[in-house]
């Protein structure tokens, strides 16, 4: 279906949550390693979700998590090559959905875990990476549960490895009518 057109490399955004029960979003450009013309896609590989506390005061990171929530927390991310519908996130079964993922922070016992959407999304070989010929990915994040403490943000990082693709004439209006037809 694809050749390679260059190796594998790293895009990345991260997306800071400020409240609670808020849709955060963020892109990642794309237009630049896609070509119509030249039926020339990306092909992701790969998509890592990292969650890092941020302090606001201190323009500092770090990766632990009770430093800026006060309770229990679910983190929910999704990676979407189409925009996200308004004011919600993708059912699973969009073909718009490219990764997601849930992390679970239980505060009173300092646990953190995976939800039922594990995370890292790992496509494997070039035959079975998710194809994209859209010009941007979407991030969301959403934060529930629990506030924020206060001068404390969470960096949610999408780090997604990638490739440029040359795919055949038919492969590529396959994506195109694809992408077109679903959110």
């Amino acid at each position: 279906m694809a050749r390679s057109i260059t190796g594998s490399f790293w895009l990345t955004d991260t997306v800071n949550i400020q409240a609670v029960d808020t849709l955060t979003n963020g892109s990642i450009a794309l237009g630049s390693y896609i070509d119509v013309g030249d039926s020339q896609a990306i092909a992701v590989e790969q998509v890592d979700i990292i969650i890092q506390s941020y302090d606001t005061a201190n323009d500092s990171y770090n990766s632990n998590i009770a430093t800026a929530v006060a309770g229990n927390v679910v983190v929910a991310s999704q990676v979407s090559d189409q925009s996200f519908p308004a004011g919600g996130m993708l059912v699973a079964s969009a073909n718009s959905l490219v990764a997601s993922g849930a992390w679970y922070y239980d505060d009173a016992n300092n646990i953190s875990s995976t939800g039922t959407d594990v995370f890292p999304d790992t496509f494997g070989k070039l035959s079975e990476a998710r194809m994209v010929i859209n010009d941007q990915l979407y991030l969301q994040t959403l934060l529930g549960m629990s506030a924020l403490v206060v001068n404390r943000e969470l960096a949610v990082t999408f780090r997604v490895k990638c490739r440029i693709v040359k795919l055949s004439k038919s492969d590529w209006m396959s994506l195109a009518v694809q992408s077109s037809a679903a959110v």
